[in-house]
């Protein structure tokens, strides 16, 4: 059982995520769906990813960190930011890359006092594992290192299809 929780919240055109805990796969189809959601109302002006509560976090739940930053850029040409406080989650999202897609800042930002848990989704075996393969394909994407790591991750996925 997962201990973490996303949170989530809009507050005057910013679109805040919360990561609290444990962060990991089966909070990962709320997560998309909720990113689904960000842009399909193209009216805001930031994206914040709040990980100062955030003890670990897992590499599919990266990888659809690093979709919403894709498709923040591709449809409304925003770099969301990351905020993180803890050196061994800094150190981990330098190494994925996400300096690149993401404004990382170290210090906390006002948070707005209407955040509210993602509800949790049940999803099917199958469309878990295509969340995961996309999630580590977009990771693949952003550079040699991340290509090397899940290239057989990826490949074990796509021979299970």
């Amino acid at each position: 059982m997962s201990t973490g929780r996303i949170q989530f919240a809009e507050q005057e055109g910013t679109f805040v995520l919360k990561f609290v805990g444990e962060v990991r796969l089966t909070l990962c189809s709320a997560l998309d769906a909720t990113i689904e959601r960000i842009f399909t109302v193209l009216n805001f002006s930031a994206v914040v990813i709040d990980l100062t509560e955030t003890r670990s976090i897992d590499s599919t739940t990266l990888g659809l960190l690093a979709k919403l930053s894709i498709l923040s850029r591709q449809k409304v040409g925003l770099l969301p930011t990351l905020v993180t406080t803890h050196e061994d989650i800094t150190r981990l999202l330098q190494s994925m890359g996400f300096d690149q897609v993401f404004n990382i800042v170290d210090r906390p930002l006002p948070r707005p006092e209407c955040l509210t848990d993602l509800p949790s989704q049940d999803q099917c075996e199958e469309v878990v594992k295509a969340k995961v393969l996309e999630a580590h394909k977009i990771l693949m994407g952003l550079n040699d290192s991340n290509r090397e790591a899940f290239h057989d991750l990826v490949n074990a996925l796509e021979g299970q299809r």
